[in-house]
């Protein structure tokens, strides 16, 4: 409890922040280098100066224009989408292990992941690809499809009243298997778009538009931000429910408003991306480990090396196997898997 009063913390989150602002610029840059068309940092930079500052600079700048299109149109886009996928995912699991004091929660064991795939398959059969009101409507089909698979996990998991976080996996699993039945059967009918919903359900930052983010940054931003909002009460919440209780914390009506920001957030992100495993469970339990377990911190952090960690993803993701791109969600299983296991095994060993 004394490591979490007093203003230490507020130090340590700025100069966290510091530090991963710093690292986000080389990430950005570095990222934006690679790729088919060869680019240097120098020209990157240059390029993205001159966007930054108005646009004006690109007379004087002596870049190539098919290199500023490339740079402007295809690579930056792509690097802020997995940016703000990487840190709605991570957010969202870190509030979850949060609240439910399980370190292996997150939306893709949980199965709101698959949910949020249900209802943004179904969206991309019924509505034509690429109309405005597609972009509209798969963020929102995402968002119920999670909604109604975490409610129910929910529910699954309570015993007596009370969530038994012990059986909160095995809920979990249960419905993300039965959401997967769903979206097979989905699968069989999808008729010519079948290979793209595919595609997509294996995780990918190359299908969506800027229109898609343009429609859900605000809803992004927004859940991002009332979650790190919670950092108190979730710290308070990690010595028992009852205790929380007499410390004032609204344990209940806590716990309601994280499940609907966290499904929020992981409904959003898969229908701008698919379903990218495991970025909401290898990013807190990093940060938990490098800066201690003041959700006042984690949090925050957490969003910020989230992103970065999806733009390295996709980074090796694009081209790793150049000229053939791998999907990020293949990326992110190979680094998510083997950290799943390690966490299996110490779970007993070390305390949360």
């Amino acid at each position: 409890m004394n490591e979490m009063s007093g203003t230490n913390w507020f130090y340590r989150l700025l100069f966290s922040l510091l530090i991963l602002f710093l690292l986000l610029i080389f990430t950005v840059v570095f990222s934006i280098t690679l790729g088919s068309a060869a680019v240097t940092p120098w020209t990157a930079l240059k390029v993205l100066f001159s966007y930054l500052t108005g646009g004006t600079a690109f007379i004087h700048s002596g870049v190539d224009p098919a290199v500023q299109v490339i740079i402007l149109q295809i690579r930056l886009p792509r690097v802020i989408l997995a940016l703000f996928v990487g840190a709605a995912l991570s957010t969202a699991g870190a509030a979850l292990q949060g609240f439910l004091r399980n370190p292996l929660a997150d939306p893709y064991t949980l199965g709101v992941s698959s949910g949020a795939a249900v209802g943004a398959a179904f969206t991309l059969i019924i509505l034509r690809p690429g109309s405005t009101l597609a972009a509209a409507g798969l963020p929102l089909a995402a968002f119920l499809g999670a909604l109604v698979t975490g409610v129910l996990v929910y529910y699954l998991a309570q015993i007596e009243g009370y969530l038994a976080v012990e059986t909160l996996i095995l809920a979990g699993v249960i419905m993300s298997s039965f959401m997967s039945a769903i979206l097979s059967y989905l699968l069989t009918v999808a008729g010519e778009n079948l290979h793209q919903i595919i595609y997509w359900l294996m995780g990918n930052l190359a299908l969506r538009g800027s229109e898609y983010l343009i429609y859900t940054l605000p809803y992004l931003v927004g859940g991002i931000t009332l979650i790190c909002f919670f950092g108190r009460e979730l710290n308070i919440m990690t010595f028992g429910e009852e205790t929380a209780g007499q410390l004032g914390v609204a344990v209940e009506k806590t716990k309601r408003i994280l499940l609907l920001l966290a499904t929020l957030l992981t409904g959003i992100a898969v229908a701008l991306a698919g379903t990218i495993g495991f970025v909401g469970l290898i990013v807190p339990h990093l940060v938990r480990l490098l800066l201690g377990p003041d959700h006042r911190v984690l949090l925050p952090v957490s969003a910020v090396g989230g992103g970065i960690f999806l733009i390295w993803a996709d980074t090796i993701a694009r081209t790793m196997l150049a000229p053939v791109e791998l999907p990020v969600g293949v990326v992110t299983a190979f680094l998510g898997a083997p950290f799943f296991v390690y966490l299996l095994r110490t779970r007993k060993r070390r305390g949360f």
